[in-house]
Parts: structure tokens; sequence; C-alpha cells
């Protein structure tokens, strides 16, 4: 078993006079330039591609829509068929560049933000430079948070402005309640690649091997979000709609659950879908059923949700900030309180 590392002591001082500690945002900046303009790339490549997809390719497939839907009974229909394929193909690419930036915070945070300095020694480096292990920790959570959040949020609300400037307009365009479509049109991203960068910034704690660091990292957060999406349905109060034995269960949007109601007010699972459907009303009857019920979530829930999820993933994001600033302390100052490492 190795012995926790220790804090290096800070250089002699020259002449008498304290040497200045390092100015961290410019190292962090210097030491994380790829990822820093990496990532600068993606935002302004998914971003122009979103106001590409809001401007011009809503306009263009509406029109194609418009004219398909004009000559659907003709024998010879002249529409831009490649306009609708164009949108679809887009909006599927710049969805999920918005939903895959959180796994990219998480990914970097761990195999790169913390686990390669402490793998390579920089860390060390650093807080031999003055710079104590709790403020080098604060500058890599601090400044990654303020430029992932701003970036994640522009990123959202573009693809909501894109998403709104179809609705009603593309015969195909995904439903507000369509899972990748909601994730990406609200803040739910936002507070995903925080709880990202706090879950790759302790794994890299934890572990000190960038590799592992980072592919921890990834599984946990998508475990994290398999909970909220989950979780999600039930975080808000929601709608229930009640329908005749006829018509079968209705109600569009998220989907919570759905059943027969009796007389006596008592929710039963459905035996079937509809009195029409052959034996169904045979067994309709024999439960007592007087209708059917699902509870859902409208669009007017849209925001409650993503509000509400939003803030258990923040909660979540600031306890793995301070698990990971109780792991750096134990990590550095426990064999000092042993009197020294052996």
């Amino acid at each position: 078993m190795t012995a926790a590392p220790t804090v290096p002591a800070a250089p002699a001082t020259t002449a008498g006079r304290p040497r200045r500690p390092p100015r961290q945002l410019r190292w962090l900046l210097r030491l994380h330039r790829p990822a820093v303009l990496g990532w600068t790339a993606l935002v302004l490549a998914a971003g122009a591609a979103l106001l590409w997809l809001g401007g011009p390719l809503t306009d263009a497939s509406a029109a194609a829509w418009k004219e398909y839907n004009a000559c659907a009974f003709s024998e010879r229909c002249s529409y831009d068929q490649d306009a609708i394929v164009r949108y679809k193909d887009v909006h599927t690419c710049t969805t999920a560049a918005v939903l895959i930036a959180p796994f990219l915070v998480a990914a970097w945070a761990g195999g790169s933000l913390t686990g390669r300095e402490l793998e390579s020694g920089t860390a060390r480096l650093a807080w031999t430079q003055g710079v104590s292990p709790a403020r080098w920790l604060a500058s890599r959570l601090a400044l990654p948070a303020v430029l992932v959040a701003a970036s994640t949020g522009l990123l959202a609300g573009l693809h909501r402005l894109a998403w709104t400037a179809g609705e009603g307009r593309i015969d195909t365009a995904k439903p507000w309640h369509d899972p990748a479509t909601f994730y990406a049109n609200g803040t739910v991203p936002v507070a995903l690649a925080l709880a990202g960068l706090g879950i790759g910034a302790l794994a890299g704690l934890l572990l000190r091997r960038s590799l592992a660091a980072l592919a921890t990292a990834v599984v946990a957060l998508g475990g994290l979000w398999a909970a909220v999406h989950t979780a999600l349905p039930r975080l808000w109060p929601p709608v229930t709609e009640v329908s005749s034995l006829r018509d079968g269960p209705s109600g569009a949007g998220i989907a919570v659950g759905e059943g027969v109601l009796t007389a006596d007010g008592d929710r039963l699972p459905a035996p079937c879908g509809t009195e029409m459907l052959p034996g169904c009303r045979t067994e309709l009857a024999d439960l007592g059923a007087v209708g059917f019920y699902r509870d859902v979530h409208p669009a007017a829930h849209h925001w409650p949700l993503h509000l509400t999820a939003s803030g258990v993933l923040l909660v979540v994001a600031a306890l793995l900030a301070l698990a990971a600033f109780r792991v750096l302390r134990l990590r550095t100052a426990g064999p000092a309180r042993k009197g020294g490492p052996a």
C-alpha cells in the first residue's frame, strides 16, 4: 500500500522576498489549450448549424411540406424532398451534439483536468510554486464551470429556438416530449454538464490515472442521467386525462401511468386498449370499469420538469465538488497529521 502524497514545501525565497504564486487562469488555459480550442470549435460549429437549422433549413423544409401536402393526391407531385431530408439530418446531428456535450466535459475533467495532472506530476509542481492544493482545485473547477455553463446554455437555447421555428410548420418535426428533443430544449444539459465536471474532477482525484478517470467519469455520468430520466416524470405532479371506454386512453405528453377507472374511483391496470376490440368489452365489464385514465405531463410542464431536474443535478454537482475538496485535503494533509510521510 503506497502512502498518500504530501504537499511539497515551497522553494526558498530570493533576497527575503516571497515568490509570487503563478496566475492560475493563465496556467490553466495554457495547460489545457488543445481542449479549450477543441471545445470552442465544437460550440461554434454546433451553434452555426443550429442557426442554419432554425432559419434557412426550416423555411425550405416548411415550403417543401406545403408543396407536398398540396399535391398529395396528384399522380405527379413536385416538391423539394432534399430540403425535408436535410432538415431531419441536421436536427438529429445538432440534437446529438447538445446531448453529448456533458459527456465530453466529464471525460475531459476526469482524463485531463485532474487525472492527468496528478498522474504526470503537474499538480505537485503547482503546489511547489506557492499554490495551495485547495486553490489549485478551485481554479480547475471555477473557470471551467463558467465556460461550460455558458456554452452548453447557448447550445440548448439555440436548439430550443430552432425547434420552435419549425413547430407546426414541418410535418415530421419531433414533438416536444420526444426524449432527445425534450432534453436538448431546456436546462438539463447545462446542469448535467456541471455534474459531469464534478464527477470527472472527483474521479481524477480518486484514481489519479487519466484513462481510468475518463472512463469512470463517463460511465458515472451516464448512470446519473439514467437515474434522472427515470425519476423525472415524478418530479412534478402530472395531469390526469379521463376518456371513455370506447375511445381508450388519451392525452399527449410524457406519460406517467394509465389504466381504467371503476365506479368507486379505484384505479386498475387496463386489460386492453378499447372496448371496441374483440373480447375487451367483457373484460372491462368484469372489472367494473367506467372509463380510462392517463396521468401525463402536457406541454405546459416542460419548464417545471426541466427546472426541477436541473435543481437536483446542481445539488449533486455541488456535493461532488465538496467531495472533491474533501478527498484532496485527505490525500495531501493526511500524512502530515501523523508526523510526516513514512
